[in-house]
């Protein structure tokens, strides 16, 4: 029960800033790709405790699941192979190592990271579902404000 509550809690928390975002998914043949970037001191101590991140305004946590198509249902969340990278105004890349959350039917890919304030980052993702035998791209953008 805990478990899910815990995974209940980061799903509510990482919905949040999708409400403020147009850009929080993006739609592929058969899938919908859904991420999100926030600064990890928006999750809640017990949130963050369970997944080993560190709890500040100067670090981020990008948020990604794969939702494939199932007509009549929200869909099927599905495994992936996930790269992130980090671009900054300048041109400067950064990957983002994510690792793979499963709690129940859901499955989500987390990376954290240090960020600066007001650092607009664009998020490069390379997602190959499954079963595919191709990657397909998806792109987010956000500006951290730390202070």
């Amino acid at each position: 029960m805990k478990t899910l509550q815990v995974s209940l809690a980061i799903w509510l928390l990482l919905l949040l800033p999708f409400s403020a975002s147009a850009e929080n998914s993006t739609k592929i043949p058969g899938y919908t790709i859904h991420h999100n970037a926030l600064t990890t001191d928006m999750l809640s101590p017990a949130v963050a405790q369970s997944y080993g991140i560190r709890r500040s305004k100067g670090r981020a946590m990008l948020n990604i699941s794969i939702i494939q198509d199932v007509p009549g249902t929200t869909g099927k969340a599905v495994t992936a192979e996930v790269k992130a990278v980090a671009r900054n105004l300048i041109g400067q890349n950064r990957d983002i190592p994510l690792r793979e959350i499963r709690e129940g039917n859901a499955i989500y890919y987390i990376g954290d990271f240090q960020v600066g304030h007001r650092e607009h980052l664009t998020f490069l993702l390379d997602v190959t579902p499954a079963g595919e035998s191709r990657a397909f791209q998806a792109k987010l953008e956000h500006e951290f404000y730390t202070n």
